[in-house]
């Protein structure tokens, strides 16, 4: 007869563990001071600011997911509008000497691989303002809360 495999909640996913959360924002923190002190040769990264918004870890602590949004790039005649991929890919590119430097600024056993996404919620937020502003969608909802007061 086999054994039962342990699971700490049958119920579904879980989210990120204290451990992951923690390791991720020390990360995040380090490897903001890396991308402001170390300077990254890529014609793409020239007189690029880049902000690391969250890094998600894998839960081995091995691989890292770090979301990162260029500076001024929802800003129509800001120098990365429009290269926001371009810059995911020179970061990508340079991911190995980043995880090298990184590695001297972190306390940890293992220095995980690193992977850059472009933070989409800087967007998905800029829609909902959008459509919560529409004047439908405002109507809709004063109509509701006179509703409820009544």
């Amino acid at each position: 007869m086999g054994r039962k495999q342990h699971t700490r909640n049958a119920s579904g996913p879980q989210g990120p563990s204290q451990r992951q959360l923690r390791a991720g924002e020390l990360i995040r923190h380090a490897l903001v001071e890396v991308l402001r002190e170390e300077e990254i040769h890529d014609p793409a990264m020239e007189g690029v600011s880049v902000t690391v918004t969250e890094v998600r870890l894998s839960p081995d602590l091995k691989h890292a997911t770090c979301f990162v949004e260029p500076l001024g790039a929802g800003v129509a005649d800001a120098p990365t509008a429009g290269h926001v991929t371009e810059i995911v890919k020179a970061l990508n590119a340079h991911a190995k000497f980043l995880r090298g430097v990184l590695g001297k600024h972190i306390d940890m056993r293992f220095t995980p691989d690193l992977r850059f996404r472009h933070d989409e919620s800087f967007e998905a937020a800029e829609r909902l303002n959008r459509l919560l502003d529409d004047p439908r969608v405002r109507a809709d909802v004063e109509h509701s809360d006179e509703d409820d007061q009544a």
